[in-house]
């Protein structure tokens, strides 16, 4: 489980990297315009929020699998963590419309992709943490 949690460690390395491109990617200068300064600015700071913690998750990873596998404390950290990529998957499937998806090729196969991403996630941090 050692190596799956190091992999897991890089994914979320490179996920938390992915969210400084979210605002040219996703064109927030644009969208967010007629937004009122709090919620433009509780946007980028929660972002930034998700991509930091993202990038301790990851490197806690790649730090500590070990401690994550064979210590009670990294057992609940696991399980903790098992249940946080449990509710991102299902917010996958019940908290974004599939309207944003469906019939289109590029999004769906990135639906796809991150859907099998939350899965491992979840399968990985839940069996580390049951062992």
């Amino acid at each position: 489980m050692q190596l799956h949690l190091n992999i897991a460690g890089w994914l979320l390395v490179f996920l938390a990297v992915f969210h400084s491109a979210f605002p040219k990617y996703f064109n927030w200068g644009k969208e967010f315009a007629a937004l009122s300064l709090v919620n433009r600015q509780m946007i980028y700071v929660h972002t930034f929020f998700i991509g930091f913690v993202l990038l301790l998750m990851g490197l806690l990873c790649l730090s500590s699998s070990r401690e994550l596998v064979e210590t009670d404390l990294g057992g609940r950290v696991c399980v903790a963590l098992g249940f946080f990529w449990l509710t991102r998957l299902l917010i996958q499937f019940f908290g974004f419309s599939s309207k944003l998806w469906k019939g289109k090729k590029f999004e769906t196969s990135i639906h796809i992709l991150f859907s099998f991403l939350w899965v491992y996630l979840t399968a990985v941090f839940f069996t580390s943490g049951t062992q």
